[in-house]
Order: C-alpha cells, then structure tokens, then sequence
C-alpha cells in the first residue's frame, strides 16, 4: 500500500476524519485568514492559529517548536516527517493542521528526553543506528508505531515492516538491529513514551504570523502584551561569565536602569515604557547574508538590588515570521579571587522559530558569546562613566567571524597546554 493510501486509510479507520477529497464540505476562509486548532502534543494540550494551507508539520515546527520532526521530500514518500496521530503512524508533511483539531499527537520529543531516553533510543544509540541522523525521528517514530501494533515482531518481518522510512547512508543493518533488540527484549508491548506530560504547550509565537511587522510605527509598540514562554526543551541555553573593571556596585547601578541597560546591547533599541517594568524594543541580528530585525516586548520580573541580579523575558518577532523568546537572569558579582572589578554573569534559555533557528545551536551558541563579550565590555564602560562603544546597528559579521575564529584558536590552544 502506498504511505499516501495508507495515511487515507488510516485517518478514516482510526480518526472518522475525512481527508480533502472525500470531505463533503471543505473549509471555507479568507485569503489572509487563520484557522484556530486545538490539538494535544505529547500529552499537552496546544492552540495554534495557522493558515489553512499550513501542514502539521509546519505547524509543530514553526508554530510550537517542535523542530525533531524533520521534512524531507514532502510528498509523503521518505517517511521523515512520522508522527503518530490518534495512535497511528502519520505523515506530517501530508496532513493540513486544520484537519485534526482535538486530534492527539506525538511526536519525536515525546518519546524521552536527554536524561531520561526512551529505549528504543537508547537502542539506536547503542547499535550506532545513525549516521547523519535526519531520518532518526521517522525512524523511531515509525519503530514505536510498529511495535505498538505488533510487539515481537520476528526480526525477519523488520526489513519490510521498516521500509515506509528512508535512509541514505546507514544501510539500515544497524536500524533493524536496534529495533530487533527492544522487539526482543519488550516482547509483550513497548514501552510508554517517556516525554508525555500535561501541562500546556505554548506557542512560540504571541505576535501573529508571517506580516507581523519589525518596522517602526505607533501600532507596533501601542501596548505591552503578555510573554508566555514554551514548556519545550529550549533551543539554546547559555550560561557565561566575563570579568571587568568596573564594581559590582557601579555595574548594577547600570544594569538597574532599563534605558541604560539596553544601551549596551548590540543591535538594541528601547522603543517604548509601557510601565511596570513593561517595555517595547527592537533587536537587529546580522550573520552574513542573515539580517534580520526583531520587534517585541520585555519584561523585568525580578530586580534584586541585595544581590545584584534581575530577570527578564522577552519575545519577539520579525517580518518573515521567525520568532525568538527568551528567560534571561543577569547578576554583577565580586571576582572570587577578591581582585577589583567584577564578574557579569548571565543566563539564558533562547526559543527559535524561523530563519534564526537555522544557525544551529553551535553557531547560535557561538554568536550569543559574541554578543555577550561585547555587552559586557560595554556594560563595564558605562559603569565606569565612558559612553558605550556600541551601536543599534547590528555588529559587523567579517569581525564577528574574526573574534568567533580567534576565540576557537585560544580554547584549542589552551586544551593542548593543559595535556
């Protein structure tokens, strides 16, 4: 059967929804309209407004995060994008997100979590049943299906039950290996997700869509509106230090003032006091031929003078759609060693949606280091009475480049000394 007629099948037997060409009234909306779906994600219930013409997997990936849902041709044919819907095994490339509202979803996140793996991913890890990974989650989608449906399944049947999902370098032995190995070792069922929880997933998105605007204008920054931050794993979290000259006192009286605080940002602009520590701005992120410009809303929820520390989250969006959020803590700290100056240290957990999630963790990584060695330096020049020496346009990529190479050579060189 082809995963196309499959899915059909599937949806009609198991969910009583019709797809597109048998359903007797198609849903009728606006050009520019959204549909608002409910879903539950693995195990948490979510709400997004898409476009009708927006596919579950977009849907999971650009709307709540869920970016381990990978896509692949597109035409449901590798088996890439496997989710489970209602219980059985989905192409997410193939179904419309308006088409399962109140429909129960799972997907690859849901399976287990890094300190807590599900075992048919610690199969695949210890029979080195991947290789470039982007098959991996419709891989073990597809497995939890198959063993879900039919546990103990003799390792002969594996090629041929395995074959709706496609891999181009693995030459599948290992795969079936490490499928054949929970089929053995779980004969009577497989074992629940381990990822499956119930609170709220949260969209990553509270500004609207594509057309939600980085641009000056009275309405973009008319009113504060409320920051709520996903439930997901993050897409980058950090946590730095950076020593400077200035006092720990000297460099909260700086971190304590919102408009000078943002002043040492690089790239940032406060636009507007909405009040109670409520307040509008605009970053500029530049990375090669990646420019983008982000408008949003802070908000300080925590100031705590006694120890130097504030808290603070943000979400923003750009023109094309991409959205970031983030919980970020800042504290000015004495040096440990007693010396005069002071350590910055800050915290963040960074949520991605859109062209800025594709620099990759490593990259992203790379670029907040930057980004924070030079809002230290600048945080320590306004501390110390000199202007800033940043600016609101976005930092240069040719010397971003330079320092992110300079500051691979000096780790690499310091791990070589320490041999």
């Amino acid at each position: 059967m082809t995963p196309l007629r499959h899915l059909t099948e599937t949806l009609r037997r198991t969910t009583g929804r019709a797809t597109p060409a048998s359903d007797p009234q198609p849903l009728r909306v606006d050009a520019d309209a959204t549909v608002r779906v409910q879903l539950t994600v693995n195990g948490r219930a979510a709400e997004v407004d898409v476009a009708p013409r927006v596919t579950l997997a977009d849907a999971l990936r650009d709307h709540l995060g869920l970016t381990g849902t990978h896509l692949g041709c597109e035409h449901g044919v590798c088996g890439m994008c496997t989710v489970t819907v209602d219980g059985e095994a989905a192409r997410a490339c193939l179904l419309l997100a308006c088409q399962l509202d109140g429909a129960e979803i799972m997907t690859v996140e849901g399976l287990g979590r890094p300190d807590d793996l599900h075992p048919l991913q610690e199969s695949f890890g210890r029979h080195h049943a991947l290789q470039c990974g982007f098959c991996t989650p419709g891989m073990l989608m597809s497995a939890y299906d198959l063993l879900d449906h039919e546990p103990g399944v003799r390792a002969e049947d594996l090629p041929e039950k395995m074959s709706g999902v496609l891999c181009r370098c693995t030459g599948y032995r290992h795969i079936i290996d490490a499928v054949a190995d929970v089929a053995d070792t779980h004969p009577d069922a497989v074992p629940p997700p381990r990822n499956c929880g119930h609170q709220a997933l949260l969209p990553r998105t509270t500004l609207g869509g594509p057309g939600a605007a980085a641009e000056d204008g009275p309405s973009a920054v008319a009113a504060a509106r409320e920051i709520s931050l996903p439930q997901s794993e993050p897409t980058v979290r950090i946590a730095l230090e950076h020593e400077v000259g200035a006092p720990p006192g000297e460099v909260w009286d700086v971190m304590n003032d919102t408009e000078r605080l943002a002043a040492c940002l690089p790239g940032a602009e406060l636009l507007a006091d909405h009040g109670d520590d409520r307040y509008a701005g605009r970053i500029r992120v530049a990375l090669g031929p990646i420019k983008l410009a982000f408008l949003g809303d802070i908000h300080v929820t925590e100031r705590d003078a006694e120890h130097r520390s504030l808290r603070a989250v943000a979400q923003a969006a750009d023109a094309g759609g991409g959205t970031v959020q983030a919980d970020v803590r800042l504290a000015a700290r004495t040096r440990p060693d007693g010396a005069p100056g002071s350590v910055i240290h800050a915290e963040a957990d960074l949520f991605m949606v859109g062209r800025i999630a594709q620099f990759g963790r490593s990259l992203a990584g790379d670029v907040s280091t930057d980004m924070f060695a030079q809002f230290a330096a600048a945080l320590d020049a306004a501390a110390r009475g000199d202007e800033p020496a940043v600016a609101a346009a976005p930092p240069s990529a040719v010397a971003m480049l330079t320092r992110l190479v300079s500051s691979r050579a000096r780790a690499l060189r310091d791990r070589l000394a320490r041999r």
